[in-house]
């Protein structure tokens, strides 16, 4: 016959119970100092009496005159000693009782000063994936307990979001990586069986793009999971030289769109991942170059005092629209060969060093973007 489990509910000493417990030891604990401090003034009073009140029943037959001064102290004290008795008896009686009473208030008072954390735990326990919709909502007065349900809603909060983040992430990472994969399959399956010698060099290089396609969107999508995995290492860097060797990365294309760069690098000392800063300041230089129109400007700067600063000239880029940005595969257009993860990474990796990100549409056209990270040192230029 199986042994039924034991619920360890019935072996947990609860918050409840040890309220009740400490009350009333406190409530015995200060009666017993009430007690013993009445019964020491009663003494010292009854003592300090200088005129003694002896009822008749403790006369001899003969009256007060044959009752010699020592017997009739031996009756005040006896007198004095049975008043002290009964006041002992009398009162460690209405002591218990008290305590009863008070063991009984302070289980009372306990439930319903716990009674929030019931519901607490009750909501806490029903939340999942499918359903952290739900809030506690805590009504009443704002105290400690208040104060954690309002804290749970808002890590709830913060969760719904990242769960709906992560939803909408995982939806646009299997329509991205089924797409060319779609197209080389399409290119293989029809095109491939049908050309003749003159076609093959023009399927193979749209299987070549195809290809890096996938190859960018894939360690795009690696790179994203790095910088929300946290920092492996932290070491002292020089922001504004990482951002000029980004820049001279990108130095080729610039040249080649017809852009003009101006840079104003100042120290900008951090304590991060030199790879992932590196990442950061070129993701945010080759979007600002792919976003660009002919003609147009790139302005790096960094400083300890402002951040990292890029802003760059092209289309006029929606105010509504600009914060979406920072969100995996959000593109304003489907033009270029980007796959929208540039701007995310970004913010993974601000958020991976504890710093902000602030993008924001310039009046005539192009983004500006903002990256804030805890500096130390003076600002002094950097070379080129």
């Amino acid at each position: 016959m199986p042994v039924p489990a034991e619920n360890p509910r019935l072996h947990r000493h609860s918050i409840r119970l040890r309220l009740t417990a400490h009350y009333s030891l406190l409530f015995s604990i200060t009666g017993l100092l009430l007690l013993s401090l009445t019964n020491v003034l009663f003494r010292q009073r009854i003592g300090a009496t200088t005129v003694t009140v002896v009822p008749k029943s403790e006369l001899p037959s003969g009256g007060v005159s044959t009752l010699t001064p020592g017997q009739l102290a031996a009756v005040a004290e006896r007198l004095r000693g049975n008043a002290q008795e009964q006041l002992l008896l009398m009162s460690l009686l209405a002591l218990a009782v008290m305590l009863l009473v008070s063991v009984v208030l302070g289980w009372w008072i306990a439930g319903r000063v716990l009674r929030p954390l019931h519901t607490i735990t009750a909501t806490a326990q029903r939340l999942s994936a499918a359903n952290l919709h739900e809030r506690i909502s805590l009504e009443g007065p704002d105290d400690e307990l208040k104060d954690l349900a309002d804290t749970l809603d808002a890590l709830t909060d913060r969760l719904h979001a990242a769960f709906e983040a992560q939803r909408r992430f995982v939806a646009n990472a299997s329509h991205e990586l089924r797409t060319p994969l779609a197209v080389q399959r399409a290119t293989i399956q029809i095109r491939l069986g049908r050309a003749g010698l003159d076609d093959l060099p023009r399927i193979q290089d749209e299987l070549l793009e195809t290809n890096r396609r996938s190859e960018r969107l894939i360690e795009g999508l690696l790179t994203l999971a790095a910088s929300d995995r946290g920092l492996d290492r932290h070491e002292p860097i020089d922001v504004a030289r990482v951002a000029s060797e980004a820049f001279g990365q990108w130095r080729p294309a610039i040249k080649e769109a017809g852009l003009r760069a101006e840079l104003d690098l100042r120290t900008m000392r951090v304590s991060g991942d030199p790879v992932l800063l590196f990442q950061l300041v070129s993701n945010l230089v080759q979007n600002a170059v792919r976003h660009n129109v002919p003609g147009g400007t790139l302005e790096v700067a960094t400083s300890a005092e402002g951040g990292l600063v890029v802003r760059n000239t092209g289309a006029f880029v929606p105010r509504h629209e600009v914060q979406g940005l920072l969100e995996p595969f959000r593109r304003l257009t489907r033009t270029g060969d980007g796959v929208g993860l540039g701007l995310s990474i970004v913010h993974s990796i601000v958020q991976a060093h504890g710093g902000t990100i602030e993008l924001d549409s310039r009046p005539g056209g192009g983004l500006e973007a903002r990256v804030r990270l805890a500096t130390t040192g003076a600002a002094r230029p950097v070379p080129m």
